[in-house]
């Protein structure tokens, strides 16, 4: 008989540690993570030499040449390790796509079946030097000679296609996505951590911004940064001992396309017919809906990723979401908002990759989000990357 490891908050975080997220900082993203690191085992009151697993997602995001070196670029789960002087009974780095989910699952999988007693998550994000989707390629080879040699390379390409289909299809205006990046940056403004800290946009000063790649202006994509978050997991029985409030892991549903395209061909519809089954391979393992979570957090490492993912998980029909957005729907000060990026997101916080919707359902569930706390959230939801290619968490003030 095959054992399937579940979530169903048996497991939980009990403790966090964020950097300042900054352009370039001051020190190495191996140093910067190892502090985060011992600050993250600390709030969580152990010590390092209690953590016995180490679990991470160390894609570096960008389309340039620059080379990826462990410590310096990425931070894989054996190497911080190493560098605590801790000696793991359990160690992996996930390699694929949605890269929170996926860490989340190894961290709880893991912990459900004994290999670890408390593990370390960590995310550590990098900025090169130079232009960060910078290449001197020459030449394209493999399915890319197909695409680069037209233009159609980068993360810039991928999404206007996506979204000029969005556009042309459902008659979306950037006056609607205007609300997107505004209330992204209002929330951001709002953390002290954030790049954008007080610095919140204007509607004004959005429409007024160059377009890149037609729809898509600088302000619709989160900016490269150098930053690390690190959560401390362990088991709910664990989790009782600790001096926070355990934030427990629901469950989580990952989806990615069968039918294959050539390199960064975001086809709209299979964006939304996988983020739809994506969605409901979500509610069916949490036994939840989109009506019972207090507070969703969507991903928008691009702005039209808001879209797709209130589309995808049944908060607005299909073509609908940016009408909702136009009318104030997602504006998280309105009693009757739904508060989707009251941590900023990526376009409120800089490129931490799905760390701000994770670190935000810990922060409201668990009481610690100070003057942001938002009252009674007990069902919380984190969603990663693109509906097609990430994934969703559910987390639980609870453990129902």
């Amino acid at each position: 008989m095959t054992r399937r490891l579940d979530a169903g908050n048996k497991v939980a975080v009990v403790g966090y540690a964020h950097s300042a997220i900054e352009r370039h900082a001051a020190m190495s993203l191996g140093a910067l993570t190892v502090d985060m690191a011992r600050a993250a085992i600390a709030d969580a009151g152990l010590d390092v030499g209690q953590v016995d697993g180490f679990v991470t997602p160390t894609l570096f995001p960008s389309a340039g040449a620059h080379a990826v070196v462990d410590g310096v670029s990425v931070v894989s789960a054996n190497w911080l390790a190493a560098r605590l002087n801790a000696n793991p009974r359990y160690a992996a780095g996930f390699q694929g796509l949605g890269q929170i989910p996926g860490a989340v699952a190894m961290a709880v999988n893991a912990l459900v079946a004994g290999a670890a007693d408390y593990v370390l998550l960590h995310r550590s994000l990098h900025n090169p030097p130079g232009r960060y989707h910078g290449t001197a390629t020459t030449e394209a080879a493999g399915p890319q000679q197909w695409t680069a040699p037209q233009g159609y390379f980068g993360p810039l390409a991928m999404i206007a296609l996506a979204h000029n289909e969005y556009v042309q299809r459902y008659g979306a205006s950037r006056e609607a996505m205007a609300a997107v990046i505004v209330e992204a940056r209002k929330n951001g403004a709002r953390i002290p951590w954030s790049y954008w800290h007080d610095r919140p946009l204007k509607a004004e000063e959005y429409l007024a911004a160059p377009l890149l790649n037609d729809p898509i202006c600088r302000y619709d994509c989160d900016i490269p940064v150098d930053g690390v978050a690190a959560f401390v997991l362990t088991t709910a029985e664990r989790a009782r001992d600790l001096p926070h409030r355990p934030v427990y892991v629901t469950g989580y549903a990952t989806g990615e396309p069968t039918r294959r395209r050539l390199p960064l061909h975001w086809p709209l519809d299979d964006i939304m017919s996988v983020g739809a089954e994506t969605s409901r391979r979500l509610w069916e393992r949490c036994a939840v809906g989109p009506a019972d979570i207090d507070l969703p957090q969507v991903y928008d490492g691009f702005s039209p990723f808001v879209y797709y993912w209130l589309e995808a998980l049944g908060y607005c029909p299909v073509g609908e979401a940016h009408r909702f957005v136009r009318d104030g729907g997602i504006d998280s000060d309105s009693p009757a908002g739904l508060p989707v990026l009251s941590g900023g997101g990526a376009l409120g916080n800089g490129r931490m990759h799905g760390v701000p919707q994770m670190l935000e359902c810990y922060l409201q569930l668990s009481g610690r989000a100070g003057a942001r706390q938002r009252p009674a959230a007990t069902l919380a939801l984190a969603c990663h990357s693109s509906p097609h290619l990430g994934g969703a968490v559910v987390y639980s003030a609870e453990a129902f």
